[in-house]
């Protein structure tokens, strides 16, 4: 969401690298450009003006620290005012158990999802049973989505489709979520395409039915301005206690984000980053400050490798690599714990140095291709990809739905693969080096 703005800060900040001394005239054209950049990121232009006053304070006359480049000066000080932003630290949940979360907002926000999402979240963290109240009584098949995530997630869930009392749904809701001894309670509410005197008088007989500990917003990030403008309603409303943006994923502006924390004082506690239920985690703005201004997000990044590969299998992979003894079946086990992590561009954020860096079209569907092909494969022939004949490779092509000529140069790339592994247990790395060029010249391998 936020690689155009990515991109035109570091522009900005590339320009002042060099200055001896920071001063009035040197930074006014610079911030001129990063109010210009948060402006066409859609910021609020309020929060854009203050933002840049506030770096401007700093910034000027202070002097350029022994062995520190201007720049990063300026970068730590831009960094620190986005956190200051996006507000600082992460904000923990209520103690009180049951927990009993109200989830808000308009309709396509995201609620349902994001109540499914954010049960399995909870349970990953601690919580032993999450429990789903479904509250939309008006949009079609709402109640069903909800029971089918909560089953996939294997959430305790309610629901009572014969009834449009959405108070009474939720107290008998409650109730049964007690009986269940769960420890978190989300009560999934209806949403309107805009605000209406029905909407916020439902919502607010069904907080004083059920007394909710915390009352989150689900706000969808590629609104922009309108997102802002839904909270500071809501908020005034129901007082909020916390937001979700979701969509972040997307190619919006992502001013929303940076925008909806100081306008509303109300904190951001999760985001939404994907479709699937695991893309969904704890609002940290440090690292979001980070991964605008193009450093990565590293720490995020080794979380999602400890929570998606199996450490044991790891090491077992990298002895197999050691003594080049890696064939197609270690290969499909190693991309498909990939997988688990998210795309690849997002993958690509977490890395410092490699946020604006666009994964080249295709190359997703292009790892969906490699990954047809070896599942078409018997057990044996991952094992033993010698034994891949003509014939059998033209089964592998009809079963996975590509040509041969996709098989046979998946094979092709895979010996080249191979032998490069046999060259580094023998130590020649020179003739590694030249054989990774080549490959690189040729698409290099599916996946890596």
């Amino acid at each position: 969401m936020f690689e155009s703005l990515t991109d035109k800060l570091s522009s900005v900040l590339r320009h002042l690298r060099g200055v001896g001394q920071l001063s009035e005239s040197n930074m006014a054209e610079a911030l001129a450009e990063v109010r210009t950049a948060l402006l066409s990121a859609d910021v609020h232009f309020k929060v854009a003006r203050e933002f840049v006053e506030r770096v401007q304070a700093q910034c000027v006359g202070q002097a350029v620290l022994k062995g520190v480049a201007p720049g990063q000066q300026v970068v730590k000080i831009i960094h620190d005012e986005l956190v200051r932003l996006l507000g600082e630290g992460t904000t923990a949940l209520s103690p009180a158990r049951p927990l009993k979360i109200l989830m808000v907002g308009l309709h396509g926000s995201g609620k349902t999802t994001s109540t499914a999402k954010l049960g399995k979240l909870l349970k990953k963290r601690g919580y032993t049973l999450p429990f789903a109240v479904a509250c939309d009584v008006y949009r079609p098949a709402a109640i069903d989505q909800l029971e089918i995530l909560a089953k996939q997630e294997e959430l305790g869930f309610y629901a009572d489709r014969g009834s449009q009392d959405v108070p009474a749904i939720g107290v008998a809701g409650l109730a049964a979520a007690k009986a269940a001894n769960a420890d978190v309670i989300l009560f999934d509410t209806a949403g309107r395409l805009q605000i209406d005197h029905g909407l916020i008088e439902e919502v607010k007989q069904l907080r004083a039915s059920v007394l909710p500990d915390e009352i989150f917003l689900v706000a969808d990030g590629a609104l922009g301005q309108e997102a802002v403008n839904v909270a500071k309603s809501f908020h005034e409303a129901l007082t909020l206690t916390g937001l979700i943006l979701t969509k972040l994923d997307g190619d919006a502006r992502g001013g929303a984000a940076l925008s909806i924390k100081s306008i509303t004082s109300v904190p951001i506690k999760f985001v939404g980053t994907g479709e699937k239920t695991g893309d969904f985690d704890t609002f940290h703005p440090d690292r979001l400050a980070s991964r605008i201004l193009g450093m990565g997000d590293v720490v995020s990044l080794v979380e999602k490798v400890q929570e998606n590969i199996d450490q044991q299998e790891a090491e077992r992979m990298a002895e197999k690599m050691r003594k080049a003894d890696f064939n197609l079946e270690d290969f499909l086990a190693q991309m498909q714990q990939v997988k688990k992590m998210g795309s690849m561009q997002s993958i690509m954020g977490m890395m410092p140095g490699m946020s604006g860096l666009q994964v080249p079209d295709g190359a997703e569907a292009q790892m969906a291709r490699t990954e047809a092909i070896i599942c078409s494969m018997t057990p044996q022939e991952r094992r033993k990809p010698e034994l891949l004949n003509g014939s059998r490779r033209k089964r592998i092509a009809d079963g996975s739905g590509v040509k041969i000529v996709e098989v046979n140069q998946l094979m092709k790339q895979f010996q080249q693969m191979q032998q490069m592994m046999k060259m580094l247990k023998g130590g020649g790395a020179k003739k590694m080096m030249r054989q990774m060029e080549a490959m690189k010249g040729r698409g290099g391998f599916p996946g890596m």
